[in-house]
This record gives structure tokens, C-alpha cells and sequence, in this order.
């Protein structure tokens, strides 16, 4: 664990990832493709979520919050679907669901995470 700031995944606008005193923060991770239905692009960005996760030293057990952006709110129960297959039992972390108008109209949904490095 470091005290320095890293930086992952750096692009002119924004990281994919930064790291900081044993934190990995993660920028919003959307869907790759925006064809799909509601479980199929939270499959995708959970995916990427893990990818960046273990990129920075961490996994998916040690999220410490997340943020889910929907475009519609009712896709909340499919969402949860996936999610609830996802997460490690008995690791759910504190997380905010909330409707959001997207940067892409394609795009279904769009989460955040925060987690701990492993030690």
C-alpha cells in the first residue's frame, strides 16, 4: 500500500482510475455496447468494475460504495438481478441508486466505485 497517487487508464479528459493511501477510485464505467437490455449492459460495466478493480490491486469484495446511475428507474429489479448475482455474499457495500439522464441515450446505466486495496 502506498501513499503516492497513482493514476490508471489516463486520458485527456479523465482516469479510469486513481489510487490513493490504499483506495482505488473509479470513474463511472458505462457500457462497451449500448445494444443490449438493462441486464446485459450492468453485466458489462460489472465486469469492467472487476477488471479495474484487480488493475488497481483490489476486487470486488472490498468495494466500499457505489453508485448506480439508471436511465430509467424501472430497470431497477433487472439491474438488481445481475447485481445481487455479482456481489460476494456478505460483502454488499453501502450503495445509491438513483435515475439519471446519460451522456449517451444508448447508454442504460453508468456506476461508481470506491474500494479498498488488498493489503
Amino acid at each position: 500500500m502506498s501513499n503516492d497517487l497513482v493514476r490508471h487508464g489516463v486520458a485527456a479528459r479523465y482516469s479510469e482510475a486513481a489510487v490513493f493511501q490504499g483506495v482505488v477510485y473509479l470513474a463511472g464505467m458505462v457500457p462497451e455496447r449500448g445494444d443490449t437490455d438493462i441486464a446485459g449492459q450492468t453485466q458489462d460495466v460489472l465486469a469492467q468494475v472487476q477488471t479495474r478493480l484487480q488493475e488497481a490491486g483490489s476486487d470486488k469484495s472490498r468495494i466500499l460504495r457505489a453508485h448506480i446511475y439508471l436511465s430509467d428507474i424501472s430497470d431497477i429489479n433487472a439491474m438488481n438481478a445481475v447485481w445481487d448475482a455479482w456481489v460476494v455474499p456478505g460483502t454488499a457495500p453501502p450503495r445509491a441508486t438513483v435515475q439519471a439522464a446519460l451522456a449517451d441515450p444508448a447508454w442504460k446505466i453508468e456506476i461508481v466505485v470506491t474500494a479498498a486495496q488488498k493489503a
